[in-house]
């Protein structure tokens, strides 16, 4: 952070705007014959070349028409580097505009170039201040838009002149990465190190990041250096070509002996280019080529000192590319399949690397207090998850455990049918081989405890009934053969490109099918679940084939709701029979989660707490361009859990529904609102995708989010209620959560001014490590000794309304070394083999992420104390009816979890559900 309120860093650099008069002509020419002329003048394509062929140059988001001074730099170059002479430059900006020229519009061309050849932009001097910013109205500080990018940069410049990094038999030697106007900060890659632990060498490299961060009410801003490892792509096919995935955009690091344009000046910074797979008319498929055609596409002829690489040379060659010193190198992806290098770094390794960057700072930084532990309450809540060590134990924890869930689940359906007795729990199991049947039928009845067979036939037939009956519960598990090809991949035409006309054809039809063969089982009133045995995403001919979200929505008309697990089998690089008792007793779990089935973790707090306070979470579930679908939605989803006052973890689980009542909204139960969503979700081929509630108009989608909340904090009135939200999901449709704009225990929910919280409402902001926006961490040792990874939460000194969460390891990760090395052998401290020599290269790392919490609002005066309700929100990261931690807070991961039923999430085995 700023050393003091008046540091400052002031750097020189040549910069090119992008000039007023450009926009009118550009747009123009390209608008030719459109119908609806373009808006702004489409650069990403010009953008994305220089990122490769003209590495040095810095982008900055370039100002829309009206909205932004014309004279804001749009490129950049620090003074101690050559701009691009201007005839490399002209011949870039010259044969852009010829590939925006639409077809018999070369007069036009001709004239556009000689108007923008008669007033060229000239790059000029300007000395830019890098770290010293403004201050919003609640105390927070809010940078330049330009010091996102430029302070980032300045600074990883600096590590990369810093020298080497020294390790045990060897160095690392750090290179920038060019970043594009919609990258998140600056990032340096180590040269690729080999890894022979494998049938074949294996290769990685070591990156660091650098961010600029705001924190809420805090009047100066952060610097976060993230490490991490970046696994390089060197494994063939069965094609004999890398694994480009679908519809994703896979990043090549190039590193060209000569520049790619000659005469442009040698850069020592890595180029970017990105591989993707894209329909081929021609070749009536999915061909492996470069994104947006290649960075020389706009090139019109002979102006590279060498020739660009194809992408089927890289594809088909990768490891010859990256070897022959890095001329290119793939970013590997789990998309792509297993690799043998363990992802990530350990917590003290980590630290080593983050000190050594950090000598490279100026005296104007200087490193942010250690955090301190809270001493207000344990990490754990009061029914935290037992964890026993004798065999007597574990079995005694079991039989509690199961009568838990047996309770819970009674409580949650008494609720649903507003009955009392012994309530019946309908199930289905939709499978496909015996394996995963009789696995799923022995995990239902080891988690809820239920005594015997349930009656199972010695043959198993297509349909059987098995039923249970327990003190708290009776159950009843219908199991159905998937038939008539439900299971099979959609029928998208092959052969053809596909659009969203077809595929929404296919998921319809399907969708229809599933709900004719469970009506004609047994129809219901009440909702009932269903396991649902299925293949994963990538078993069939493509994303677009893959009929979860068909089953999902079928499955909801006949107001089933569904849970996922995949069919067990055994390939080469993976095994799903080993784990299908996990996966099948987890997928259960997150069944009865979707009946509103949970463990409510009860708080050990006794003051600064209001008695009786229920939570409400808001998700936003938004359709972009990252979510790889095609089903377009913007919706507002809230999930309200109410504790039912006892010791046991009973709570009710509800949902808001703005259409119930006749459209007035009301509060349902949980289950009720995910059947709701599936509605809103619809799929026709007419329209060729989701009915979309809000507009593609961001200031409308805005407008109606905010008009949803007014509805919605209407009905959190007469009870105290902490209303959560997420800062990365929701911040971008409701602006008063953001850094720049929020005040404390104020809030602001459309245009008017910002207002006192009412009396009976708290607010907190969670932000996730998403996109870096919370710092990497480690505990540190009071000896010198290895840095951990405690399990807490934390508080800064003078900082009294943000926080910060950790929580143990997950299970899977329970043998990571917190001195594990990637880098060289280290000495093994404990285990049988202790004093012998151990290499951690192809072992995963699991770090805690630091999630904040930010209590935005709340009344102290009538006795809330913010620490306190962080410190109940990190216990609620804790169910006790979780294995391990929670990313987010219980309520809001329920409403984060609702977004299946809107948007189709891919089939992923590591996803803590779906």
């Amino acid at each position: 952070m700023p050393s003091s309120p008046t540091a400052s860093i002031v750097a020189g650099y040549r910069t090119l705007s992008f000039p007023e008069h450009w926009q009118q002509r550009i747009l123009e020419l390209c608008s030719a014959g459109r119908a609806e002329p373009l808006r702004n003048v489409p650069t990403a394509r010009l953008e994305h070349a220089m990122q490769a062929l003209l590495p040095d140059l810095l982008i900055l988001p370039r100002p829309r028409q009206g909205r932004t001074d014309p004279e804001t730099p749009w490129l950049l170059v620090p003074d101690h580097v050559e701009p691009p002479p201007d005839l490399v430059f002209w011949k870039m900006i010259n044969d852009w505009l010829g590939e925006l020229c639409p077809e018999g519009e070369r007069e036009k061309l001709k004239e556009t170039r000689a108007a923008l050849a008669t007033a060229p932009p000239r790059w000029t001097h300007l000395d830019v201040e890098l770290l010293r910013c403004g201050i919003g109205d609640g105390g927070t500080a809010i940078p330049e838009d330009h010091q996102y990018t430029l302070l980032t940069d300045w600074v990883a410049r600096r590590i990369g002149a810093h020298g080497p990094y020294p390790f045990e038999g060897g160095h690392l030697e750090f290179r920038a990465v060019p970043r594009g106007p919609r990258d998140q900060g600056a990032e340096l890659v180590s040269q690729p190190l080999r890894f022979d632990g494998g049938k074949r060498p294996s290769w990685f490299s070591v990156v660091l990041n650098v961010t600029l961060q705001t924190v809420p009410f805090e009047p100066l801003p952060r610097l976060h250096l993230h490490c991490s490892i970046r696994r390089w792509a060197t494994r063939a096919g069965a094609n004999g070509q890398v694994r480009i995935p679908a519809r994703r955009r896979v990043t090549v690091l190039l590193r060209p002996s000569v520049p790619w344009l000659a005469g442009a000046p040698y850069s020592e910074r890595f180029a970017v280019a990105h591989l993707t797979r894209r329909w081929d008319d021609d070749a009536r498929g999915y061909v492996t080529d470069w994104a947006y055609g290649g960075p020389t596409r706009i090139l019109s002829g002979g102006s590279l000192g060498q020739p660009f690489p194809s992408a089927q040379q890289i594809v088909t060659e990768p490891e010859r590319w990256l070897t022959d010193d890095m001329h290119a190198a793939i970013v590997h992806s789990t998309a792509m399949g297993a690799h043998e290098i363990g992802a990530g770094l350990m917590s003290h390794q980590r630290s080593q690397i983050v000190a050594w960057a950090a000598q490279a700072l100026p005296g104007e930084l200087r490193p942010i207090p250690t955090l301190a532990e809270t001493t207000l309450a344990k990490t754990s809540p009061a029914n935290a998850l037992k964890r026993p060590t004798t065999a007597d134990a574990k079995a005694a924890e079991a039989v509690r455990a199961a009568t838990e869930r047996r309770t819970n689940t009674a409580f949650a359906l008494n609720r649903l049918a507003a009955t009392e007795g012994t309530p019946v729990l309908e199930a289905r199991l939709l499978w496909q081989t015996p394996l995963m049947r009789d696995t799923a039928v022995a995990q239902l009845v080891s988690h809820l405890g239920l005594p015997g067979d349930g009656g199972a036939p010695e043959v198993f037939g297509d349909v059987e009934t098995l039923t249970w009956l327990t003190p708290e519960l009776a159950v009843r598990l219908r199991c159905l053969k998937l038939v008539g090809g439900l299971a099979e991949g959609l029928p998208c035409p092959d052969g053809q490109k596909r659009n969203n006309t077809t595929v929404a054809a296919a998921v319809r039809e399907r969708r229809v099918a599933v709900e004719q063969f469970l009506k004609a089982d047994a129809p219901g009133i009440l909702p009932t679940v269903a396991l649902v045995e299925l293949d994963r995403r990538q078993d069939f001919a493509s994303g677009d084939h893959d009929p979860k979200f068909a089953l999902r929505l079928g499955c909801a008309d006949a107001r089933v709701l569904t849970q996922f697990v995949l069919v067990p089998k055994r390939e080469r690089g993976y095994d799903s029979v080993k784990n299908a008792p996990h996966r099948a007793e987890k997928a259960w779990s997150d069944a009865l989660r979707q009946l509103g089935v949970r463990v409510h973790p009860e708080h050990t707090l006794e003051e600064g707490v209001p008695t009786g306070l229920r939570y409400v979470a808001i998700w936003l579930v938004r359709k972009n361009r990252t979510t790889g679908t095609r089903w377009a939605g913007h919706l507002p989803v809230a999930v309200r859990v109410t504790p039912a006052g006892s010791r046991n973890g009973l709570a009710w689980v509800e949902g808001w529904d703005p259409d119930a009542e006749e459209g007035a909204g009301a509060w349902v139960s949980y289950p009720d609102m995910l059947l709701g969503l599936a509605r809103r979700a619809e799929v026709t081929p007419a329209e060729g995708g989701t009915r979309g509630p809000l507009s593609k108009d961001m200031d409308e989608q805005r407008r109606t989010t905010e008009e949803w909340l007014q509805r919605l904090l209407r009905t959190l009135r007469r009870s105290p209620t902490l209303l959560l939200v997420h800062a990365q999901n929701a911040r971008s449709h409701w602006t008063w959560i953001q850094d720049g704009q929020i005040q404390a225990d104020r809030i602001r929910t459309g245009h008017a001014p910002a207002r006192p919280i009412d009396l009976d409402l708290r607010l907190a902001r969670i932000r996730s490590p998403q996109g870096r926006e919370t710092p990497q961490w480690w505990g540190i040792h009071p000896d010198a000794g290895v840095n951990g990874l405690p399990s807490q939460l934390w508080t800064l000194p003078g900082v009294s309304r943000v926080f910060w969460s950790t929580t143990p390891k997950a299970s899977q990760f329970t043998a990571s070394a917190v001195e594990a090395d990637k880098l060289a052998p280290r000495v093994l401290q404990r285990g049988k083999n202790k004093g012998g020599f151990t290499i951690d290269t192809d072992k995963p790392a699991w770090n805690p992420g630091l999630v904040e919490i930010s209590i935005l609002g709340c009344h102290e005066h009538d006795g809330d104390d913010p620490e306190a309700l962080a410190a109940v929100l990190h216990q609620m990261r804790r169910p006790p009816d979780y294995p391990d931690a929670l990313a987010l807070p219980l309520p809001l991961h329920l409403a984060r979890l609702a977004q299946e039923y809107v948007l189709p999430v891919p089939s992923d085995e590591e996803n803590e559900e779906g």
